[in-house]
């Protein structure tokens, strides 16, 4: 009977292990990882470190889990982006060139993988589509991007991560052919265009939110917000920007992803760039504008949203920044603390994870409206090149990349 029962669970469940989705930022790409069982202190040292690979390429990106397996990538050879596929003790399964690195500045690969059902979703650094097979790292479709529809790069080129929907692979060109455009996730052939709204990419991944029945992908240019029907490719709206980038620097740097609640969309960027909430119709064709905030201007680090009130860091300089907390109905900042310098966040079994992005500083913070509450921290002393890559967690273990290096921290309670 017991067998029986086995057998008609493990039918029951694989649709749902089918779809398993690992991507940037976690499930929904928010910054909130399910884990649960977590430490809630740290020893005065920092997690046990279980495991450290050198030699995963030069890189930005997030590692990813997936099925027991880690996927980063990296530039290993010359100027091609690779991705790397370990197992969980270390040992190189296999590693493959997927695209062109980003030529100019800052070149070290920066697309973080998405993986479901068994297949790798990718951006090269220089604007190419591909999946591969995420057994063997077996390409299974190219698309150049990039070239096809005349895209338009940003200053630093390429730091997104592609987006999935129930059909396609979803990327952002800019130019003036198209903005957005989706490839079956199966035979990458296009399935859609958008019209074009002008203007260079920019550096955010998208993300999918649902509106009363309606699936809507959310998605950045330098110049828009821009809210698009995942079935169709049609622009419901578009909120330009531009307008509200007032500093001197970084116009059209939008790179973060935003974040949805309950009709309510957060975003915003850093060089002095307001963040900004936006109400969503309950049709979800239209927006407007709730609130601006001047202080939580997040670089690149990221946000998470918890019990009503976001977490993230602000932009004072390219090299300086400060921990910010925010209400989320109200746009009020709650606080502001320097803490070394501004970095990444993400949130998991109630407690914040911040990784700064100077001096590799990582702290366990609780979440508080009053004070930024650091339980504790510890350092990451390897590696090298800025502390970029965003922290991941998967199966009680803390995920830390450093430039070529990754390491792996227990943090299992």
């Amino acid at each position: 009977m017991r067998i029986f029962l086995f057998y008609i669970l493990s039918f029951m469940l694989a649709p749902v292990f089918g779809q398993e989705t690992s991507q940037f930022r976690g499930p929904l790409r928010d910054g909130a990882y399910p884990e649960k069982g977590l430490l809630k202190k740290w020893p005065a040292t920092g997690p046990q470190l279980e495991l450290q690979i050198a030699g995963i390429g030069k890189g930005y990106s997030q590692p990813i889990v997936y099925k027991d397996v880690i996927y980063v990538t990296g530039i290993k050879k010359d100027t091609m982006d690779v991705i790397s596929a370990y197992d969980l003790k270390g040992n190189l399964l296999w590693d493959k060139v997927y695209g062109h690195a980003w030529a100019n500045s800052f070149p070290d690969t920066r697309s973080t993988p998405t993986i479901q059902n068994d297949k790798i979703y990718l951006i090269g650094g220089m604007g190419t589509v591909c999946c591969l097979d995420a057994k063997n790292g077996d390409m299974l479709w190219s698309q150049d991007a990039h070239n096809q529809f005349k895209g338009e790069y940003h200053k630093w080129g390429v730091a997104e991560s592609v987006l999935l929907t129930d059909q396609a692979a979803v990327y952002v060109t800019g130019g003036e052919v198209t903005s957005v455009v989706a490839y079956d996730k199966i035979t990458g052939k296009l399935l859609w265009k958008t019209k074009s709204l002008g203007g260079p990419r920019a550096y955010a991944s998208s993300s999918l939110i649902e509106r009363n029945g309606l699936k809507i992908i959310l998605a950045q240019t330098a110049y828009d917000l821009i809210a698009i029907n995942s079935i169709n490719g049609e622009i419901l709206w578009n909120y330009n920007l531009k307008p509200l980038q007032t500093g001197d620097m970084g116009k059209g740097a939008n790179t973060n992803t935003p974040i949805y609640r309950d009709g309510e969309i957060f975003v915003t960027s850093g060089y002095d760039h307001p963040a900004t909430m936006f109400s969503l119709s309950e049709d979800g064709h239209s927006v407007s504008l709730k609130w601006k905030n001047e202080t939580m201007d997040t670089h690149h680090g990221g946000f998470v949203l918890v019990d009503g009130n976001l977490y993230g860091t602000n932009w004072q300089s390219n090299s300086k920044g400060q921990w910010v907390s925010i209400d989320w109905k109200t746009g009020k900042t709650n606080w502001v603390k320097d803490w070394f310098n501004k970095g990444s966040v993400i949130e998991a079994d109630g407690l914040l994870y911040c990784y700064e992005e100077k001096g590799g500083n990582i702290a366990l913070v609780q979440p508080d409206v009053s004070e930024f509450k650091i339980i504790s921290t510890f350092k990451v002393e390897v590696g090298e090149g800025a502390y970029w890559a965003h922290p991941a967690i998967y199966d009680g273990k803390l995920y830390l990349r450093h430039g070529n290096m990754l390491l792996i921290y227990n943090i299992k309670a």
